[in-house]
């Protein structure tokens, strides 16, 4: 079985050093640039299954490097490495394409998780319909959410997702009409509930309502201190 290929682009080479060969003792393969510029040749040498970036590196920094990438590949996840916690930034990285964030420091374990995570999701099968047992696109009001593919679709309108964004609304979809918990909801799309990850599921829901606001039937409410409530047509 081929091993998953990793580009790592981090400037801190000490820091750099430890995470490359600790997640190849776990079995990936990894190639480690120093500087945005490197990554893109990097990237079209090996075509990585999944790119971990620092945001804050010489040259060009990991959001426009990001950006880069999505310009020729709307599917390889993207995880950020970083210092930068303020919301806006949290956004900016999301809305360039990032599917995960990883606040520094971080713990090795915290990684290896969620780099298996967004493969995982990534590989995930398309929605199943449970009537059929079949895999299925999702009827959401006037929307069609196509799992498999990340896509939303409503008229003649497509939108590309980010996993965790599919995997969000999937999972509010499943748990329509009642209340779930924001634990559960950070458990199944970040593997934990940490604090960062809190901020980036608000962050998340706020896109998914704006995404959806073509049907004002669909509502995703808020209740206070406790979770989410998807009100499904």
């Amino acid at each position: 079985m081929s091993r998953i290929k990793i580009l790592y682009a981090e400037d801190e080479v000490f820091l750099g050093k430890i995470v490359r060969e600790t997640l190849e003792g776990r079995g990936f393969e990894v190639v480690m640039v120093t500087s945005g510029a490197a990554v893109m040749p990097a990237f079209t040498s090996i075509r990585p299954d999944i790119c971990v970036l620092d945001i804050m590196m010489p040259d060009r920094n990991g959001f426009e490097v990001a950006g880069d990438i999505r310009a020729g590949d709307g599917d390889v996840p993207i995880i950020f490495l970083t210092a930068k916690t303020q919301t806006e930034d949290l956004v900016r990285g999301f809305r360039t394409g990032a599917n995960d964030y990883i606040r520094k420091p971080f713990s090795m374990e915290e990684l290896i998780v969620r780099i298996e995570n967004t493969l995982r999701l990534r590989k995930e099968p398309g929605a199943v319909d449970g009537r059929s047992g079949m895999t299925a696109a999702i009827s959401i009001g006037k929307y069609a959410l196509h799992v498999h593919r990340q896509i939303l679709t409503v008229d003649q309108d497509e939108r590309r997702l980010t996993y965790r964004e599919c995997e969000l609304l999937r999972q509010l979809w499943l748990g329509r009409d009642h209340i779930i918990p924001r634990e559960d909801l950070l458990q199944a799309i970040w593997g934990n509930d940490s604090f960062l990850n809190s901020r980036n599921l608000d962050v998340y829901i706020t896109k998914l309502r704006s995404y959806l606001k073509a049907d004002d039937r669909i509502e995703i409410l808020t209740i206070k201190g406790v979770g989410y409530r998807f009100v499904y047509p």
